[in-house]
């Protein structure tokens, strides 16, 4: 973790939280495929377009290993959020990732372009989420040719935040989740906890590119919403099982423990594993990261358990 770090420090490039978002992405793009594993080869991979609820056409991925699963039955599938602070990352920016979990978990993996900040500000992201997971669950199965009745959600950093507010959503919707996959989702509608203050400099998240991020998504004023903050939902019991891939030098890890405290006392099962000595952004590192490699194992191994595979 440190060679990689030093490595980001040698490249002495403009920090992103000083760049105007459009290059901002540019930039994130450029570099999302370095240290990730090769991108493995799978059985399907088909572009299509979710219609959002005021007609935009938002760009999803589909990823699966085969037409069916290994016992004759359509495959369970896994709709994924990327992270990037509401700000960058893409589609493209996450695909070797959800081939790597496509392949090792043998489901499909549908990975969404929401629309992002500034130019799509909150709720926008979190509604495009909402939107395709309810297209999902209600048509998704025929178009797709997946199982509408096995459905996890999940997405890393602020896409772990709209994983988790799907999550909530498809509670009250009454829509049943087998799993919401959790890899670092900010959580809290400020940055408190000690490990704000413990990891938020010099490591691969820093402080300004939080602020960075949400001063693009949202105003002040709305950031008690718990669409933002899952945190400050005020019922969080009956949402779908969860599991938790976190990082030990990461800003966000106290919110996200905090998380897991609370959805335990609303009795909800919850998988919690922590990687030491790794930073945000770890799980798009396997190719030298052996935490990366591990994580997303675990991930994979939680989602078979989920869809009963």
């Amino acid at each position: 973790m440190r060679a990689v770090l030093r490595g980001m420090e040698r490249k002495a490039h403009v920090p992103m939280h000083l760049l105007p978002p459009a290059e901002a992405r540019a930039a994130y793009a450029a570099g999302a495929d370095v240290l990730e594993l090769p991108k493995a080869t799978l059985a399907r991979v088909q572009d299509l377009v979710i219609t959002a609820r005021d007609g935009a056409q938002l760009p999803a991925r589909l990823y699966a290993p085969g037409l069916y699963a290994p016992d004759g039955r359509p495959l369970s599938v896994l709709l994924y959020f990327h992270g990037g602070g509401f700000t960058i990352g893409s589609i493209d920016t996450h695909d070797a990732l959800c081939r790597e979990l496509c392949r090792l978990a043998g489901c499909a993996v549908l990975s969404l372009g929401y629309r992002l900040a500034p130019e799509h500000r909150f709720p926008t992201a979190a509604d495009d989420s909402w939107d395709a997971l309810q297209w999902l669950a209600r048509e998704g199965g025929a178009a797709l040719g997946v199982d509408a009745s096995r459905i996890a959600v999940g997405g890393d950093s602020a896409g772990g935040t709209l994983a988790a507010v799907c999550a909530i959503e498809a509670r009250d919707a009454g829509i049943a989740l087998r799993l919401q996959l959790l890899f670092y989702p900010g959580c809290a509608a400020w940055q408190l906890r000690a490990s704000h203050q413990r990891y938020g400099q010099g490591l691969a998240l820093e402080q300004a590119h939080i602020e960075y991020f949400f001063s693009n998504y949202i105003d002040d004023a709305q950031r008690e919403d718990w669409r933002f903050a899952p945190l400050n939902a005020p019922d969080l019991e009956g949402v779908a099982p969860a599991w938790f891939g976190l990082a030990e030098c990461d800003p966000l890890v106290d919110d996200c423990m905090a998380y897991v405290d609370t959805l335990r006392l609303a009795g909800v099962a919850v998988d919690l594993e922590i990687w030491r000595g790794v930073t945000h952004e770890f799980i798009k590192m396997g190719r030298v990261l052996p935490e990366a490699r591990q994580a997303h194992a675990a991930a994979a191994a939680a989602l078979r358990e989920a869809f009963n595979q």
